[in-house]
């Protein structure tokens, strides 16, 4: 409450979010940035959003225009920073900003990033030296990229917990559900392997598969080894997902296959444990950060479909497992809920662009 009240008593500045928005009108993936716009607005804050741009390199010259164009429109900006190409993509909008002299937050999205950052020489830390503050939404990322930036700030990525109802998973059944991007990063083919390793004694096993496809070939991959391995007739694949029917379309089934090689902090994985389904992840990036082995889901390495297969049978036939993790998953993703998050969010716009003025 006193967050709350420190916040509602000093001045708002105008801001400008720069990020991918593109949910509506291509990938169905949604941004935490698409998320924090309407609330941030909710709350009687100016707020400026860049790009819908399908095409990359239109989308950042819509970033720069915005940032040039519309300079007079808004007094702190915040920007995403992501791995390869991506990580271009900030470096000119940070030096636009610097231009324009704005003040600017910068937030490490992505997996990847530290691998990256080890094989760009002074390019990650002169980036983020050069913004105000840099958040990192993950311990896995605040601990990693340290290296660069010793003064980070852990701001998680959030969650609007009144919209995913809780399904206590006591008695579940083999009703797999894999919720991500069909790109290699996250591997889905992993998914259909699992689901060949069980059909033998689970005859009933089903996977339901949601996300876009990045064009990588790794959604045809997928399809051709269900094809080779027999088991195409028991994956359902959607393709993307409206943000507001994901939590209806988790209760679908009743144990969540995280397969990704790579990972920080997915957003699928806390919607998973705030509908209360049973999680099998693969035990990479920020994964163990968020998730603790035989507490609150089973880890196992990456790629590993044996052991995957073994922890969902597990799931099925050890008694009080899948209840005891159900129930702890749902505890620990609580501290995500946005009523939690905002309040420090809109702390650190107001101190920022206080700091600039001074």
């Amino acid at each position: 409450m006193n967050q709350m009240l420190t916040v509602e008593n000093r001045k708002r500045p105008r801001v400008l979010l720069v990020g991918n928005f593109l949910s509506a009108s291509f990938t169905g993936t949604r941004g935490v940035c698409e998320d924090l716009a309407p609330r941030l607005r909710a709350n009687d804050w100016s707020v400026m959003t860049t790009s819908c741009r399908r095409n990359r390199f239109i989308r950042l010259v819509d970033f720069l225009l915005t940032v040039c164009l519309r300079r007079n429109s808004y007094d702190v900006a915040q920007v995403d920073v992501y791995s390869g190409l991506a990580f271009v993509w900030a470096e000119v909008v940070a030096w636009a900003l610097r231009i324009m002299r704005k003040p600017y937050i910068l937030i490490l999205r992505g997996g990847n990033l530290p691998a990256f950052a080890q094989n760009t020489g002074k390019r990650v830390p002169h980036l983020l030296q050069s913004a105000s503050l840099v958040l990192a939404p993950s311990a896995y990322l605040l601990e990693e990229m340290r290296p660069y930036r010793q003064d980070l700030i852990l701001l998680p990525n959030p969650l609007n917990l009144a919209v995913y109802s809780f399904k206590h998973r006591a008695h579940p059944t083999p009703r797999l559900v894999w919720l991500r991007t069909f790109h290699e990063n996250y591997n889905p083919s992993l998914a259909v392997r699992v689901i060949a390793s069980l059909v033998e004694d689970l005859p009933n096993v089903r996977l339901l598969m949601m996300g876009p496809d990045k064009d990588d070939g790794s959604f045809q991959a997928m399809h051709n080894l269900a094809v080779e391995l027999g088991v195409v007739d028991r994956v359902t694949c959607t393709g993307p997902v409206r943000k507001e029917d994901v939590p209806q379309r988790l209760h679908e089934g009743d144990i969540f296959l995280n397969t990704a090689r790579v990972d920080n902090t997915p957003v699928s994985v806390l919607e998973a444990m705030a509908s209360g389904l049973c999680i099998v992840s693969t035990s990479v990036g920020g994964i163990p950060y968020i998730l603790q082995n035989e507490h609150d889901a089973l880890l196992v390495s990456n790629d590993d479909d044996t052991c995957m297969a073994k922890a969902v049978r597990r799931l099925l036939t050890e008694d009080g497992l899948a209840q005891r993790l159900s129930q702890n998953a749902r505890r620990k993703v609580e501290e995500f809920d946005w009523s939690n998050i905002l309040p420090k969010w809109e702390g650190l716009l107001i101190d920022v662009a206080s700091r600039q003025k001074r």
